[in-house]
């Protein structure tokens, strides 16, 4: 019997290290691993002729993302003047005239542009039952859903994106009736960070 649970309390000692070594290891291992996944998409991103690693002897890991940032940050400077607004007029024009691609390029700007909006922003975020009675989710609505879809359901519908953990750039599209949607007064980052660390976060 004393055999038995000593070799109980090791076993139990042992299964609490393990469950300590994942509680410690799997942020460090999503957060290396996303890391490394942006390094690489950013190394792809930057041309070779501005990429400062194709001059340097050595490679210094992240420069890319720096670059990729610079790039971005400046490019946004770039369309909120004049000059740049005018030239960003034309190129989406240019876009929306090719016919597969305008299909895709306007669809993405109107979502960018639905979760970047300064009004309203604090109530795109909403508590809707997914995916069934009494399980709950958190989502970001879009839109109120018009045409031949509001017609057919005759009542007020509005398109939710539910977004996955721990990649929010993948998700569902719900069309819930407003009636059963939760409108939370809360933020879009403080939604989206909640949701990113899969619920360990607080949604104040």
């Amino acid at each position: 019997m004393p055999n038995t649970n000593i070799k109980k309390s090791i076993f139990a000692k042992i299964r609490n290290n393990f469950i300590a070594g994942i509680v410690v290891l799997i942020p460090i291992g999503i957060t290396l691993y996303l890391t490394l996944f942006l390094i690489r998409i950013s190394g792809k991103i930057i041309p070779k002729e501005i990429n400062p690693n194709n001059y340097l002897p050595f490679d210094i890991p992240g420069v890319e993302i720096v670059m990729a940032l610079i790039i971005i940050t400046l490019t946004g400077w770039l369309s909120l003047s004049f000059l740049g607004k005018k030239f960003f007029e034309f190129f989406n024009n240019i876009l929306k005239r090719i016919p597969i691609l305008r299909t895709i390029y306007s669809a993405i700007g109107q979502m960018t542009e639905s979760f970047t909006k300064s009004d309203n922003k604090q109530k795109r975020v909403v508590l809707l039952e997914y995916p069934r009675k009494e399980v709950w989710a958190v989502g970001f609505a879009t839109k109120e859903n018009e045409g031949i879809i509001k017609e057919n359901i005759k009542e007020q519908i509005i398109n939710v994106f539910v977004p996955t953990t721990p990649n929010p750039t993948s998700g569902f599209l719900l069309m819930v009736p407003k009636k059963d949607l939760i409108y939370l007064d809360v933020s879009f980052e403080q939604a989206s960070k909640f949701i990113v660390s899969a619920g360990t976060t607080s949604i104040d």
